[in-house]
């Protein structure tokens, strides 16, 4: 029996989110502090994570909270750690306050890894959901990154249209045009800055992606290299097990 959706919280408490942004918006790391990170071959990258929240078809209440840690470069050989558990899902979902329903069990998940296996916490997360594409630049990838201290990627399936991105016929040519590795185009919102890069997706799937970048306003060579890891990265056609398992999403990505 599907659950009962949960009622749409007041205003008060929407307020008591957007404050709450706001203040852990003030701790995102937005350079790269990691060394392999800025090798463009990523070498000294060993351990990629991967997390996500699915629901129980038609009961928005009832969740499986994963994540799933691979060995890099080998992503489809070697599974280091996973967990799934099955959790209880009480905050309803309002666009823009995502990280309210479902990061406390990621963070959850995050916890238990680094007290049972600490060695094989990962060195990267990929978080399905926004980072920096949002409509106060603080999206789940951001606030979970901040509560765990690990460096997160958003990685969408949809475009999320702020600072003036619209999923328009242009959009839909960009996406298009995502053939083959390699390919991609940048999110630059009205404000000028690039939010996030088209990519991609598993070509099994034939999935795009849309890549968040951390730092909108980085200078130039910062941002061109932090695009490019998170590029390489995505470019690996298994990396969409890290989000199901056994199959990559079935639509674009937007990193």
């Amino acid at each position: 029996m599907a659950g009962r959706a949960a009622e749409p919280p007041a205003d008060v408490t929407l307020r008591r989110w957007a404050r709450e942004q706001a203040r852990l918006k003030a701790s995102v790391v937005a350079e790269d502090t990691e060394e392999w990170q800025k090798d463009s071959g990523l070498t000294g990258l060993e351990r990629v994570g991967g997390v996500d929240l699915s629901y129980i078809k038609g009961d928005d209440t009832r969740a499986c909270a994963s994540l799933v840690v691979l060995s890099y470069p080998a992503l489809e050989v070697t599974v280091l750690y996973e967990d799934c558990r099955m959790v209880a899902v009480s905050a309803p979902y309002v666009p823009g306050f995502l990280a309210f329903r479902e990061v406390p069990f990621l963070v959850e998940a995050v916890q238990r890894l680094q007290q049972e296996e600490p060695k094989l916490k990962p060195q990267v997360l990929l978080v399905d959901g926004n980072g920096l594409l949002h409509p106060r630049g603080f999206g789940v990838a951001c606030h979970l990154g901040v509560l765990t201290d690990l460096p997160c990627v958003g990685v969408a399936k949809n475009l999320l249209q702020v600072d003036g991105l619209v999923r328009d016929e242009l959009h839909r040519e960009q996406v298009h045009s995502l053939q083959r590795e390699g390919d991609t185009f940048p999110l630059r919102g009205a404000s000028g800055g690039v939010l996030g890069m088209g990519v991609p997706g598993d070509s099994r799937a034939s999935s795009q992606v849309l890549l968040q970048v951390p730092d909108p306003g980085a200078h130039p060579s910062a941002e061109k290299r932090r695009l490019n890891w998170m590029i390489s990265l995505m470019a690996e056609e298994t990396a969409g097990l890290l989000f199901t398992g056994s199959s990559p999403p079935p639509r674009p990505w937007f990193c």
